[in-house]
């Protein structure tokens, strides 16, 4: 794919492993799995639910600026959480970084997560 490139930026966590922070081809960005580091010092957030999950919108803010879009570009989230009953949690700090239209959604209850964190989420962005 002659169209594809690598989105890297320090103000979202560097990549832990063997992926990249995010990855566009064409019009369309993937963004990786992001969970709640603090890009500054790659430890997890201090705090409870809410602070980790700020934290990863946040992340999810700084690959989104570095690709050149927004979080409101992204037209796919994908919510990963040990504990589901966090649910309503995750849906008022949404709101407070997206607005209507909303992307189309999942939320996958998991068993764990990198580092131990609570949340992550990874999404599909558009650039128009």
């Amino acid at each position: 794919m002659t169209n594809k490139s690598v989105i890297q930026t320090e103000n979202a966590p560097q990549a832990i492993g063997t992926y990249s922070q995010a990855v566009k081809a064409g019009d369309t960005v993937y963004i990786s799995g992001q969970i709640p580091l603090v890009p500054e010092t790659m430890e997890v957030v201090v705090g409870d639910f809410a602070a980790n999950t700020r934290q990863v919108f946040e992340n999810l803010k700084a690959v989104c600026e570095a690709a050149g879009g927004r979080l409101q570009d992204i037209v796919k989230l994908n919510i990963y959480m040990t504990d589901l009953s966090n649910f309503a949690t995750v849906n008022e700090i949404m709101a407070i970084y997206l607005q209507e239209p909303y992307p189309a959604r999942a939320a996958i209850g998991v068993a764990s997560l990198p580092k131990g964190v609570p949340v992550e989420m990874d999404a599909v962005m558009v650039l128009s």
